[in-house]
């Protein structure tokens, strides 16, 4: 099981790269954890889909689940959480 996570940034949001480096650092140690940066100006529809309406935002297994910069500590305990509860189903094939 693995869980899914997209993080929304745009060209000159300050706080963009930290989210990214956080949740890279994250996945690194929590490991189950997939994620992509999604470019809102390159993919409006996936953002509006969401409704992310700022960046950085983030969404887990297709879920808008914060607006803004979540602290690591609270983004680290939402991805055990749903680490535990068996995330996504992986892919086959």
């Amino acid at each position: 099981m693995t869980v899914k996570v997209e993080v929304f940034t745009a060209p000159g949001c300050s706080k963009c790269g930290q989210a990214k480096e956080v949740l890279r650092r994250l996945a690194e140690e929590l490991g189950g954890v997939e994620w992509r940066e999604v470019n809102v100006l390159e993919d409006l529809d996936r953002a509006v889909a969401l409704g992310v309406l700022s960046t950085p935002a983030i969404a887990i297994d297709g879920e808008l689940v914060y607006t803004g910069l979540p602290s690591a500590a609270r983004l680290r305990a939402e991805l055990e959480r749903r680490l535990a509860a068996g995330g996504t189903p992986a892919a086959e094939g």
